[in-house]
């Protein structure tokens, strides 16, 4: 492809988000009359929940159509201050919530107040691609940590301190983990959080996905203390992706800079979709989001035996969020090329390993449970007759 004669160099250097690519692939397969099983994106199949959606289309009716305070609505700040009391025993101050246009501005945010050109962030390969992307777009350094699952797929105290160096500022971890749904005890991230600290650096903790784990509950990193960033959004458990609404938990120290920052940066998140947000934790919609991880339990449960029986090596049962990442090294191909082979062949669109790290991606891919038993049931059998080739 022709750039143009002047391009910033991080716009040249930036890797593609592929999951969105394989997605724009599938929809051109679909158009052309093709039926495609999603297994690709990471996005709830569930329709935002009914009251939510009601209080958005009373916010508009209302008028709610003008900016709120860049750090968010006063009275949706104190919601999600009163939900971490609620559901995690944990006391935070209103003050110290931030809201932000989707997680992604709520990281922005974190990076754009801890990194100065060259500084670091060590954070988990395989991870969540645009959390390295946003260190390179803060002229920062992303420094994987390679994990697998003989650590849980998630970073080691003992890495962090080998990793550890005069340009680190940070860490950056996640609990549910993208792509592999691992999560982190709260014993580990104490461990982690003494390392951090103690060499002068911060912890951010993307929680995105909290809310939905099975067999247990995951713990908030707040309950360390104060002095972690904690990262938490609308879009997966409470079904509001395209609202595009997060928030970002902060130390005091750094409010007032990150006001300034989101100021500068984005102003202020969608106004009728922080209205829509204040009814994410009522009882009736709490109840139909508990109906709808339950389903996500079933999914995996289905999902994690069949694909272990096509071949594909799962060696940890997911705890939380809603994918598997599957090593493929059985199969003749590299993960690109197989993920290629599938949506092309058997109408099964997923994404490579590659899109989340360099160790061990090409021998691996994500699935994402994130449409119905019916749909999973069909994937699997399709995969069932093109696999056997690359055996």
């Amino acid at each position: 492809m022709h750039l143009p004669s002047h391009l910033a160099r991080r716009a040249i250097d930036i890797e593609p988000f592929r999951v969105m690519a394989i997605l724009a692939q599938a929809r051109a397969l679909e158009a052309q009359g093709r039926n495609i099983v999603h297994m690709e994106i990471g996005e709830p199949d569930f329709p935002t929940p009914a009251p939510i959606v009601a209080a958005g289309i009373a916010a508009l009716q209302a008028g709610h159509t003008h900016y709120t305070p860049a750090l968010g609505l006063p009275r949706l700040r104190a919601a999600i201050a009163a939900f971490y009391a609620t559901r995690y025993g944990v006391t935070i101050a209103p003050d110290s919530v931030v809201i932000t246009p989707g997680s992604s501005g709520a990281l922005l945010l974190a990076l754009s107040a801890l990194l100065d050109p060259g500084d670091e962030v060590l954070l988990a390969d395989p991870g969540y691609p645009c959390n390295r992307h946003f260190a390179h777009f803060l002229n920062g350094r992303a420094v994987a940590l390679p994990v697998d699952a003989t650590t849980q797929f998630q970073p080691t105290a003992a890495q962090i301190e080998a990793h550890w160096s005069h340009a680190t500022r940070a860490v950056l971890l996640a609990s549910p983990a993208n792509p592999t749904g691992t999560m982190l005890p709260l014993s580990a991230l104490r461990e982690m959080q003494g390392i951090v600290a103690a060499r002068g650096g911060m912890l951010i903790v993307d929680e995105i996905y909290h809310g939905l784990t099975y067999g247990g509950s995951a713990e908030t990193a707040l309950a360390l203390g104060d002095d972690v960033f904690v990262i938490n959004s609308f879009s997966k458990y409470f079904g509001m992706t395209g609202w595009r609404l997060g928030w970002l938990i902060a130390p005091e120290a750094y409010i007032e800079p990150i006001e300034r920052l989101a100021q500068n940066i984005f102003l202020a998140a969608s106004t009728p979709a922080q209205y829509a947000a204040l009814a994410a934790f009522q009882p009736d919609t709490l109840a139909i989001l508990e109906a709808r991880r339950a389903e996500f339990e079933q999914r995996r449960d289905f999902l994690l035996p069949a694909l272990r029986a096509l071949g594909f090596a799962i060696p940890l049962i997911p705890e939380g969020a809603f994918y598997l990442y599957a090593g493929c090294e059985k199969f003749a191909l590299p993960g690109e090329d197989l993920a290629r082979v599938l949506l092309d062949e058997a109408g099964v669109a997923i994404t490579p390993g590659v899109d989340f790290g360099r160790y061990r991606a090409d021998q691996h891919v994500r699935f994402a449970y994130t449409t119905t038993l019916d749909q999973l049931e069909q994937g699997v059998a399709r995969l069932a007759t093109v696999l056997p080739r690359f055996a």
